[in-house]
């Protein structure tokens, strides 16, 4: 699609760079190499969001193992494969196999124990996986997940040639595969030519960040380099983002409206308050976390 077919989104200032965030190397699951990039002590200024980790490998040795049967409570994950085959299972009897360009979005709500593990014995894997909070009323609702395919993503393209992959929000007019009451989380995976801005409306409220994968690109007078976490600071009169590229690049922009609430987390669970973590903890070492 062309802008012209969609509402236009100009805005009038944009928000600035607050810090540039470097990740931290690291493993989980079965030893699967990965990049923290959003960690525990951001989860204040970018609540609603728990964590990204951005991986991304050609060497099997470094996914292959995956990350077999672990539990949730409390929060919803996000996985966005860029490149790859992984296969999902859980305790609530759903599965799925997350491909190219594909999404996973589960709701681990009072409890789910699931594997994630690839299905390819090479080539590249490559992908986002973010945990989105629940608010305290939400923590305990019943599991949920579903998968969408590349085709069902909902994708634009602006008169600047801006390739936009709408995964949750809206941008431009354009519905995103998923849509959320609580923390109306909005999720673009943007490619943007050397030359070429993207706009976005944001509301003043929300918490935002872009993290770039593919070249680099600026906001304002501040370049975001290559695998780096932009976080965008909150002015009351910034009525969204201007993102440019000098050279062709790729970025996820992710923003929601914050929760305001208490985060206690011990590994997979996230509630709000240590006895509400005790407990989930009881529960699945006694076999409750799924009931």
């Amino acid at each position: 699609m062309k802008l012209t077919q969609l509402e236009s989104e100009q805005v009038q200032l944009s928000r600035a760079v607050e810090q540039l965030v470097v990740g931290q190397a690291t493993s989980d699951g079965a030893g699967v190499k990965l990049t923290r990039v959003l960690t525990q002590p951001y989860q204040y200024r970018l609540d609603p969001f728990l964590m990204l980790d951005a991986f991304g490998s050609d060497n099997p040795d470094e996914y292959i193992a995956g990350f077999p049967d672990h539990p949730h409570r409390g929060f919803e994950t996000i996985t966005y494969m860029l490149e790859g085959k992984m296969r999902h299972r859980d305790s609530a009897g759903n599965e799925g196999l997350l491909e190219n360009g594909g999404v996973q979005w589960m709701t681990a709500g009072r409890g789910v124990i699931h594997s994630e593990l690839p299905e390819q014995e090479n080539g590249r894997m490559e992908g986002f996986q973010l945990w989105l909070n629940l608010a305290a009323k939400d923590k305990m609702c019943p599991a949920w997940y579903r998968d969408f395919k590349s085709n069902e993503i909902p994708e634009f393209e602006t008169q600047a040639g801006v390739k936009v992959r709408v995964i949750a929000g809206q941008s431009h007019g354009i519905q995103g595969a998923m849509q959320r009451a609580t923390t109306e989380p909005l999720y673009l995976d943007v490619a943007i030519p050397a030359g070429a801005q993207f706009q976005q409306y944001l509301p003043a409220d929300a918490n935002a960040f872009i993290y770039v994968y593919r070249g680099s690109v600026s906001i304002g007078e501040q370049q975001v380099p290559l695998q780096r976490m932009a976080i965008l600071k909150k002015w009351p009169s910034a009525d969204g983002v201007k993102v440019l590229a000098h050279a062709d690049a790729k970025f996820i922009l992710i923003a929601g409206r914050p929760l305001g609430e208490t985060i206690a987390q011990y590994g997979p669970f996230v509630m709000n308050s240590q006895e509400e973590i005790f407990k989930a903890i009881d529960d699945f070492r006694n076999g409750r976390l799924v009931s």
